[in-house]
């Protein structure tokens, strides 16, 4: 059903992005497509509709379309970003980077964005402490580095073209979705376009609209959310002469009035800032240009020259929902979750969120899986999400302490750092996304520590000696499970896995040390054993598409059988 009357009004400001300035950033528009809606085609049912094609939303549309999922993507605005707004998300971590590689995108941040290692907090004029990632074994496994630095819209700029280049999903701009009601075995969504409205129905519907949806009243759905009163100024700044490509962070700014300080570089030689305000701080005259160049005087000196990209206000709020979906509609992303900026737990977690519920869908979709799949997104992410709630919390409170405790904790926290190793952790600046683990999920078999943990992109090589990493084997298995063998395959065993993985769909793979036999069809070299490490070094492990470990075992027994009948919410 649709009319040619259009109710489709252009995006508003959010955020108090109304009183930004500075130069600006060009950011690329796209046409809007009259949909075959508007042109007489016959009612249909999309097996996937996602609302919103912000981080999460584009991730999401691009993992489905990897794996072969018909879906249509709505979008109220024509570009990527949101209107007027800076860099917005800058920091993506390991995890986040894993996934872009495996949707075909990494390279184009590695190449556009900016690594960093060293980071340094300081405390008035004292440095407290310093670190270099490069230290941390935690990260040495993967191919992708800890962190890449690169504005936002870079990245879902890059998703579009990838969505495209897929060509399985269809892609709507200025489509503002007006209505939602749920049909039992579908979503009915009244959309409104420049053009006039229409109505869509799908089998699902993910909303991945931010903070501001509409999906929580129409859905129900009951949300937990606590305003701050934190007040910050964000800078996009490019200067003459580059400061060190280091992550300085300030708990005391003495160029601040005692207040924080951030201080990261991004694409295009492009340095964000993010001053710390007054809670009564009027957001219109902080973002003017003219108090900004006098701020950064006094951080940098009268010398320091540059020009000004963008300058905006900034605060937030902590929100979560307490159902990542009501029935056939999913939430994800910031419409799930809400959490301050410290640690960069907010788009990073969306990203997550895409990751887990693509191959889900997918499964249900191409039936390798009962619907039943698709309740543990709720049992994982919500779990991953109420954690990012309660870390970023805690950074607020330590940012912004209330008088008594919480100053004399901060107070004494940064004393003692500066002399002594042990009180470094204390000082809390914001902890740096993770891969949450998933603790209590219904579709892992937890048999070892690092089962419900993410398996880092580790190297291999590939029988002929090229290089390769375990993205590579996970496109392969192409939305399936994947099955690794480690070591000496014995001939019984060969044929039960050969029978487990030809009624299941799972993918099987050999990984031999640089002395062992390979006696499957499908093998790989694991000279360092890092593989196997990163595994729990079982006999047998059991990856998800999402690279998380459902299982681990020793033998092939009915105790792999089960392990993918669990992994894949089989009866």
């Amino acid at each position: 059903m649709s009319n040619n009357n259009s109710n489709y009004t252009n995006p508003a400001y959010s955020n108090g992005y109304e009183f930004s300035g500075g130069a600006g950033y060009e950011l690329p528009t796209y046409p809007f497509v009259t949909p075959p809606e508007l042109l007489g085609a016959p009612p249909t049912i999309y097996p996937v509709v996602i609302v919103g094609g912000g981080m999460s939303g584009l991730t999401l549309a691009a993992g489905l379309a990897q794996l072969g999922v018909p879906a249509v993507i709505l979008d109220e605005d024509n570009t990527v970003g949101v209107k007027g707004a800076s860099s917005r998300g800058i920091c993506y971590t390991q995890k986040s980077l894993e996934v872009f590689d495996k949707l075909g995108i990494f390279e184009r941040i590695k190449a556009k964005g900016v690594e960093w290692h060293i980071g340094r907090t300081f405390a008035g004029n004292d440095e407290v402490y310093n670190f270099n990632l490069r230290d941390r074994a935690d990260f040495k496994l993967s191919s992708q580095p800890p962190f890449i630095n690169i504005q936002q819209f870079y990245i879902e700029g890059y998703l579009v073209e990838r969505i495209a280049q897929l060509g399985v999903v269809d892609m709507r701009w200025q489509s503002r979705v007006s209505a939602c009601t749920s049909n039992g075995d579908s979503v009915n969504l009244q959309i409104d376009t420049p053009e006039g409205n229409y109505q869509l129905n799908a089998a699902y519907v993910v909303d991945c609209t931010g903070t501001g949806t509409p999906f929580h009243k129409w859905c129900n759905m009951p949300v937990s959310s606590i305003k701050r009163d934190d007040r910050w100024c964000i800078a996009d700044v490019r200067f003459k002469v580059q400061p060190p490509t280091e992550r300085h962070t300030w708990i005391e700014a003495p160029f601040n009035d005692n207040r924080a300080v951030w201080q990261h570089l991004m694409a295009d030689e492009v340095w964000r800032i993010d001053y710390q305000m007054r809670p009564d701080d009027d957001p219109a005259y902080v973002s003017r240009e003219d108090v900004l160049r006098e701020r950064l005087a006094k951080q940098f000196g009268a010398q320091a020259e540059c020009d000004i990209v963008w300058v905006g206000p900034y605060s937030y709020r902590s929100q979560l929902v307490e159902r990542m979906n009501a029935e056939r509609v999913f939430f994800m992303g910031d419409t799930a979750k809400v959490v301050s900026p410290f640690g960069a737990r907010g788009g990073n977690t969306g990203i997550s969120d895409a990751d887990n519920l693509a191959w889900k869908i997918a499964a249900v979709h191409h039936n390798r899986a009962p619907a039943a799949l698709l309740n543990s997104y709720h049992q994982e992410r919500h779990e991953a999400a109420s954690v990012n709630v309660q870390v970023t919390a805690r950074t607020t409170r330590y940012l912004r302490p209330n008088d008594g405790a919480e100053r004399l904790f901060r107070d004494a926290t940064i004393a003692l750092a500066k002399q002594h190793s042990f009180a470094r952790a204390l000082v809390n600046t914001g902890r740096m996304a993770e891969a949450n683990p998933y603790t209590r999920s219904g579709c892992c078999t937890y048999n070892h520590p690092l089962v419900g943990r993410s398996v880092q992109n580790v190297a291999f090589t590939w029988c002929n000696g090229q290089a390769a990493h375990l993205n590579d084997l996970l496109r392969w298995a192409n939305g399936n499970l994947l099955l690794l063998w480690f070591g000496d395959l014995p001939t019984t065993s060969a044929g039960k896995l050969r029978n487990t993985a030809r009624i299941s769909g799972v993918h099987m793979v050999q990984v031999v040390g640089k002395v062992q036999q390979t006696s499957a069809v499908e093998a790989v070299h694991d000279a360092t054993g890092a593989l196997a490490a990163a595994c729990g070094a079982q006999q047998w492990a059991l990856i998800r598409p999402d690279s998380y470990l459902a299982a681990t075992g020793q033998t092939a027994n009915a105790q792999l059988i089960k392990a993918i009948a669990t992994a894949l919410a089989l009866p």
